[in-house]
């Protein structure tokens, strides 16, 4: 299936959920904020929200520093 990852187009093999993208990508769940389209997924819900085709997913990396 399509979707939009951070401006960009991906194919990704399907049934997914927001939890198993992160994992796909390499991505820390605890390190990162996500929105689908449009709306803030609760990280709690990472593990029973489904990523669907033309989703449009931002993920947004927490950053420290001083």
């Amino acid at each position: 299936m399509e979707i939009t990852v951070n401006g960009e187009t991906r194919q990704v093999e399907g049934p997914l959920t927001v939890e198993g993208l992160l994992q796909s990508l390499g991505i820390t769940a605890g390190s990162v904020a996500v929105e689908q389209n449009l709306a803030i997924v609760n990280r709690e819900a990472y593990s029973q929200t489904p990523v669907q085709a033309g989703d449009v997913i931002e993920i947004i990396r927490f950053v420290g520093g001083g």
